[in-house]
């Protein structure tokens, strides 16, 4: 599955990747089909990335509401269920496969857990 917003250019990047690879995939846009809080919760158990890596830090919501300045002091709890309630925080794009979610695109670390089908 690959969580994208349709507008983002790095999700398109993203897809253009994918479908030049010759790979199938679920798409789901996260202003319509937001990630829920459980998604969210067992996506973050499987990167072990920090919580904040899930941010859309650059995002015009994430300055709206000062986050640069909260996010610290808010608990794993409060920072899933922010993110739950709006797609636009969430980074993105999200690819869920299996046992590997990568959170952004790079290219290489996306070859590095794909290979051509």
């Amino acid at each position: 599955m690959l969580l994208c917003y349709p507008k983002c250019t790095t999700c398109k990047k993203a897809r253009q990747w994918l479908d030049g690879h010759g790979f199938s995939y679920t798409y789901r846009n996260i202003m319509i089909d937001k990630p829920s809080y459980e998604e969210l919760r067992e996506w973050h158990a499987k990167t072990k990335l920090p919580l904040r890596r899930f941010f859309n830090t650059s995002g015009r919501r994430y300055k709206e509401l000062g986050l640069k300045d909260t996010l610290l002091s808010m608990n794993e709890h409060e920072q899933l269920s922010l993110l739950s309630t709006d797609g636009m925080l969430v980074k993105r794009p999200i690819l869920v496969d299996k046992d590997v979610v990568i959170v952004g695109f790079k290219q290489d670390e996306w070859a590095k857990h794909y290979r051509n089908p």
